[in-house]
């Protein structure tokens, strides 16, 4: 079916596709390895006494992945920086910071027991956006649609009627879809359905995270997906299209589950890698300086790049001189390095920023 790109779509088919699209033995293979994955790298996490120091390090990754999809770049450099001291970071940086921030916040709110909703999903919008103050929420997106070949569905009375299509399904546990694959139809039908004058990829992504921690499927928000969506861009735009004009299912439903299985291998080499690091350099402290060792201060390395006095100050660890101390001999060690960041010092993770450059 063709696509008139200068008529809203307002034809769009509710979810699901019949089974024929998707019930298919390809298909049920490709969920399997990518479940099986997945399963490996939740497994891991949990056997990690504080997986939570991935969370910070890897969110930004995709944070800053995810919005290069849209053409808003940073440098891994930059990012890390801003996180630490946000003053005087330039605007593409702050827009994936607040995007990693709506990533964080969405997840605690969906582990704290929360379904997905409209309200939600508007919340990530406007944090993703910056646009606070409540005025811009579900609008009317003429004759912008993506690669101008594509006008989605208008005006709010329709947008709102397919997001609640799309929550009921997104919500349902009582279909015997697999889960993965119910991820990769629900993430083509929002952006189908692209309820916002910008920021509906980004949001759409932040929502494959969502569901699959409500489906159990993540414990934490460390799997990048955007990482293979941005190395595969064209596919990933080409395959969307060809499920609105030809219902192409298969091949788009495959291309998201590869990315769950390849994101999946290379997140959990990732984990082992900072974990390893973690271990060598809790190691080398209690060798070579015993008398400023302690597990927390260790943790306080690897829950971001930059450090500084503040950080340890906050969390009761330390007075600023005792901080100070502890940085600095840090520094003196070859493990952290010393930076003036406009009015203050940070401390650089050497080890733990390579292995993130990579």
């Amino acid at each position: 079916m063709k696509i008139d790109p200068e008529i809203p779509y307002n034809e769009l088919p509710d979810i699901l596709p019949p089974k024929e699209y998707w019930d298919l033995a390809t298909v049920y293979k490709a969920a399997t390895t990518a479940s099986r994955r997945l399963a490996e790298l939740k497994g891991r996490l949990a056997a990690i006494p504080n997986p939570r120091i991935f969370i910070n390090t890897l969110s930004l990754q995709e944070a800053k992945d995810s919005s290069s999809i849209e053409n808003i770049f940073t440098t891994n450099d930059k990012l890390f920086r801003a996180f630490t001291v946000e003053s005087g970071a330039d605007p593409y940086t702050k827009e994936v910071l607040r995007y990693g921030k709506a990533l964080i916040g969405a997840f605690n709110r969906i582990k704290a027991g929360r379904e997905l909703s409209v309200e939600l999903i508007e919340d990530i919008y406007r944090n993703i956006t910056d646009e606070t103050d409540g005025v811009r929420d579900i609008e009317v997106y003429i004759g912008k649609g993506r690669s101008r070949v594509y006008t989605p569905p208008c005006c709010r009375k329709v947008l709102i009627k397919k997001l609640d299509n799309w929550l009921s399904v997104a919500n349902s546990k009582d279909d015997d879809i697999d889960p993965l694959v119910k991820m990769a139809i629900l993430h083509y039908q929002f952006e189908a359905i692209h309820p916002f004058k910008d920021g509906n990829g980004r949001t759409g992504r932040i929502l494959n995270v969502l569901f699959l921690s409500a489906n159990r499927l993540l414990d934490d928000p460390v799997l990048y997906l955007s990482r293979y969506i941005s190395n595969n861009k064209m596919d990933y735009y080409r395959l969307l299209m060809d499920v609105t004009e030809n219902q192409k299912w298969e091949e788009w439903i495959l291309f998201m589950l590869r990315a769950v299985e390849e994101t999946s291998k290379y997140t959990l080499i990732k984990v082992q890698e900072i974990n390893r690091l973690f271990e060598e350099t809790k190691n080398r402290i209690k060798t070579e300086a015993p008398e400023i060792y302690s597990f927390e201060l260790v943790e306080v390395l690897f829950t971001q790049v930059f450090c500084k006095y503040s950080i340890l100050t906050e969390r009761g660890m330390a007075s600023r001189n005792t901080a100070s101390k502890y940085l600095n001999r840090l520094a003196d060690m070859g493990i952290l390095e010393k930076e003036r960041m406009g009015k203050e010092f940070v401390f650089k993770n050497i080890a733990l920023y390579e292995l993130l450059k990579e």
